[in-house]
């Protein structure tokens, strides 16, 4: 099974950010030890983007340290 099939069949807790003010327009994620996954918030069944939990962790370090 794809990571991006696993995605769709676990039951994950997605969050938004807390910025988005909880609106429907945003980018949610769920987390686990192997990977984050991403969704669209209008569309929560459709596409969902996985990478692994250290890509993850290195993209939020680039981001900070900017």
């Amino acid at each position: 099974m794809k990571p991006v099939d696993r995605a769709s069949t676990l039951p994950l807790t997605w969050r938004k950010s807390s910025y988005s003010n909880q609106g429907s327009e945003c980018v949610e994620l769920a987390t686990t030890p192997q990977w984050t996954a991403f969704r669209d918030s209008k569309n929560p069944h459709g596409g969902t983007i996985v990478i692994a939990a250290d890509q993850w962790a290195s993209f939020r370090l680039a981001v900070t340290a900017n």
